[in-house]
């Protein structure tokens, strides 16, 4: 009797403990590992969509409670590391397909995917960011257009309201998730400064660099308007945001090398995603190792 009283008063704890993890790893989408970032992110998604905020919740949900079957670290589970790909695999379903049953059907499928995929970067010690959402929306992507093409929406293509530099800032943030509203990107950015404001204010202002870049670069200016090109360059400035005045040069690297790469897959037809901050920042992490053993190598002569 008393064990049965004591996992009935166990149910609350372990659900708000649950509850925890799933918005971690909406936050994790913008490497925050906080609920309340995670919470504002998914109240964002549901005011630019409902069916992207159903489909986020239901994919980071899948992408936990898969971990939580295989028997992944509880650790990492718990610092919603099993979510965030997850959630942004169901956010770009809901996007390029028709909210029909199938479509609901590949968010959980694509789901379990990339948390599966992140287990096997992690395992090895690899910074794998938001890769596995970009290889499995590329999958999901290939096989609907190979086998039933009638899956994809035919949405008309958004205009963008005229802008600045600031509004373009933000809106990036909220192209991260795949929404274009600038109550979105507003909210998006204001939960990433609750977790870290020096991130934050790094990644608006190297999204409005990437922005003007972008503009030289001959971009659509209805593009540049919505966020297209900013995005990436919020992922990267997360990443290397820090205190001292060498994390800006690396922000700028890694912002400069993210829009190029983008400039290519777009000449080559490729659908970018994240991508570009993926490959980026490994390529900026690179060279950071590289001149930080030199320097090292040096001080030990």
């Amino acid at each position: 009797m008393s064990s049965k009283l004591s996992s009935k008063n166990d149910l609350p704890g372990k659900s708000t403990a649950f509850i925890s993890v799933i918005l971690k790893g909406l936050g994790q989408i913008m490497l925050q590992e906080n609920s309340i970032t995670g919470l504002l992110f998914l109240i964002g998604i549901f005011y630019g969509s409902i069916a992207m905020g159903f489909a986020a919740l239901l994919a980071t949900v899948c992408g936990t409670a898969v971990a939580y079957l295989l028997k992944y670290d509880h650790a990492e589970i718990n610092q919603g590391l099993y979510g965030f790909s997850a959630a942004l695999v169901g956010v770009a379903v809901m996007l390029f397909l028709k909210p029909v049953f199938w479509s609901w059907i590949i968010v959980v499928i694509g789901a379990v995917l990339a948390a599966m995929l992140q287990h096997f970067f992690i395992k090895r010690k690899i910074p794998a960011y938001t890769l596995p959402f970009v290889l499995v929306t590329w999958l999901i992507l290939f096989v609907c257009n190979l086998f039933n093409s009638g899956l994809f929406t035919v949405s008309a293509p958004a205009i963008a309201e005229v802008s600045d530099s600031l509004t373009d800032g933000f809106k990036s943030f909220g192209q991260v998730i795949f929404q274009s509203s600038l109550l979105s990107g507003i909210l998006f950015f204001l939960a990433v400064f609750i977790s870290s404001p020096i991130s934050a204010l790094y990644g608006l202002a190297a999204a409005i660099i990437s922005a003007i870049l972008a503009f030289y670069a001959s971009i659509p200016i209805n593009d540049i308007n919505l966020g297209l090109y900013g995005f990436n360059a919020v992922l990267c400035a997360i990443v290397f945001a820090g205190p001292k005045v060498k994390d800006g040069m690396w922000v700028l690297i890694s912002l400069i090398l993210a829009l190029v790469i983008s400039l290519l897959m777009l000449k080559i037809g490729i659908t970018k995603l994240t991508f570009p901050f993926v490959l980026a920042t490994w390529v900026t992490l690179f060279l950071k190792n590289k001149i930080f053993l030199r320097k090292s190598i040096a001080y030990d002569k």
